[in-house]
């Protein structure tokens, strides 16, 4: 399967890239292709609102910025990963905006399957993020292959890298 990751930490040796990091060596162990892009490192502005994209743009948003990167990615994935640090209760800013640029093409055509990594320093901090992932999954008809948190304890450790082979296996 063809699978791209969005890991949206700034902190480059941090515990939502490590996640990120052990899920793209499990799948591609597993034989499949995957392409992990750092979206903390792009910019990507948020949605305008203009709807430009559903009239004059035939699907294409006017923004020109490093989205344009992502757009070709997310056309021919067939899962679709989301790696985001919780800072305050829900994903991160950088995960929201290549999220919420893709009301310009309503769905990706590919995307099937998803999951969900987040790391924090804090338990019980997840409800939110989860929330929003599974509306996506829903209205992107995809199916969650599963969802896995670190909290601080957690963050690094042989048994948060067994989970995210587990989700790996549901692919």
């Amino acid at each position: 399967m063809n699978i791209l990751i969005l890991q949206a930490s700034p902190r480059a040796n941090g515990s939502t890239a490590w996640m990120a990091a052990e899920y793209k060596k499990a799948a591609e162990a597993a034989g499949h292709q995957v392409t992990l892009v750092n979206v903390s490192r792009k910019k990507i502005a948020g949605c305008l609102a203009c709807e430009y994209c559903h009239n004059k743009g035939n699907g294409a948003c006017i923004q020109k910025d490093d989205m344009q990167e992502l757009y070709p990615l997310m056309a021919e994935a067939e899962v679709l990963v989301l790696a985001a640090p919780i800072y305050y209760f829900t994903l991160c800013a950088q995960i929201q905006a290549p999220i919420q640029r893709m009301y310009c093409v309503n769905a990706p055509a590919k995307v099937k399957k998803m999951a969900l990594l987040m790391s924090s320093y804090s338990p019980g901090v997840y409800s939110g993020a989860t929330a929003e992932y599974h509306d996506i999954c829903n209205y992107w008809h995809a199916e969650d292959t599963g969802i896995v948190t670190a909290k601080i304890d957690e963050q690094k450790t042989d048994e948060t890298s067994q989970k995210i082979q587990a989700i790996v296996k549901n692919l």
